[in-house]
C-alpha cells in the first residue's frame, strides 16, 4: 500500500538496520522519523509494518502504537538491482527521502597483518564494495530519482546524507589496514559528494565514532546522527568519542 509521508515526520532511509547501531537508531527514533529500515537478515527491535497492535477489549479501536512503526525492507545490497529496488520502494511508499543513513558495514580484521597469508588480499574487495560502493550507489540513485530536480524542497526540508565511517579511517590500528582504508575512502567520498550535491541543496557528512559500545555508548552515536540531520553542516567528517579534532578536517560531536 502506498502511504505518502504526511510531512510531520522526516523520512529516513537507513541501511544496516539489524546491526547494533541501526537497531539502536530505530528504537530511539521510530516515533520521530518515518524509517525505511533496510536489513539483510536480522530486523531491528522496533515496531514494524509486520506487526499490528490490537486492544483485546476494543479490537476495532485505532491505537497510537500503529502510527509509529518502521518499514522493514530485506535486501542484500550487493546483489544487482537491489539498491535500485530499495530506493524505488522507499519513494513509492513515502514520496521522498529526507535523510539517508549509510550504516551498513563490512569488517574482517587481519590481526597478524596484511602479509599473513591471503586474508587481507581476499578481503579488500568486499570491504570496498560494502563500505564505499554501497553508500556511493545509494546516494547516487536517490539523488537521480528524487533529489536532483527538487532543489527548493531539498533545501526547505534540509535533506542530507550521513555516512557512518569510523575512527579507523584516520587512525592506525593493527589488523585494520583494509577496513581502515575503506573508511578513509568513505571519508573522501563524503567530501566529494557534498561538493556535488550542494548544487541541488543536499548536505553530505560522515560520522566517525570511536569503538562502540566499548569506548563510546551506542546511544551517543545515535544522537550524533540526529544532530547531523538537524544541523546545517556539510562536507565534514565528525568524530564521536574523539578528544581532539584531526587536522584533516574531522571535527568532534558531543
Amino acid at each position: 500500500m502506498i502511504a505518502l509521508s504526511t510531512g510531520e515526520r522526516r523520512v529516513c532511509l537507513l541501511t544496516g538496520a539489524g546491526g547494533l547501531l541501526g537497531d539502536a537508531f530505530c528504537r530511539a527514533y521510530y516515533r520521530h522519523y518515518d524509517i525505511i529500515a533496510v536489513c539483510r537478515t536480522r530486523t531491528p527491535a522496533a515496531p514494524s509494518q509486520e506487526e499490528w497492535f490490537v486492544d483485546p477489549f476494543e479490537p476495532e479501536a485505532e491505537l497510537a502504537d500503529n502510527d509509529s512503526r518502521v518499514h522493514v525492507l530485506r535486501a542484500d545490497l550487493l546483489e544487482p538491482g537491489e539498491i535500485e529496488r530499495v530506493v524505488d520502494l522507499a519513494l513509492a511508499r513515502f514520496g521522498g527521502v529526507d535523510l539517508l543513513v549509510n550504516n551498513a558495514a563490512y569488517v574482517r580484521l587481519q590481526p597478524r597483518g596484511v602479509v599473513d597469508g591471503d586474508s587481507a588480499l581476499d578481503e579488500f574487495y568486499p570491504h570496498m564494495a560494502v563500505n564505499v560502493g554501497v553508500p556511493l550507489r545509494l546516494a547516487a540513485r536517490l539523488a537521480q530519482r528524487c533529489w536532483v530536480h527538487d532543489d527548493a524542497v531539498n533545501r526547505s526540508r534540509n535533506r542530507n546524507v550521513v555516512n557512518v565511517s569510523s575512527i579507523s579511517g584516520s587512525e592506525v590500528y593493527r589488523g585494520q589496514a583494509v577496513y581502515g582504508a575503506s573508511k578513509a575512502a568513505l571519508n573522501q567520498l563524503t567530501r566529494n559528494l557534498a561538493d556535488e550535491f550542494a548544487e541541488f541543496g543536499v548536505r553530505v557528512n560522515a560520522l566517525a565514532p570511536n569503538s562502540f559500545p566499548t569506548l563510546v555508548p551506542t546511544e551517543r552515536v545515535v544522537r550524533a546522527i540526529a544532530e547531523l540531520d538537524a544541523g546545517a553542516m556539510t562536507g565534514d567528517v565528525f568524530g564521536v568519542g574523539v578528544e581532539a579534532p584531526e587536522p584533516e578536517g574531522r571535527h568532534a560531536l558531543q
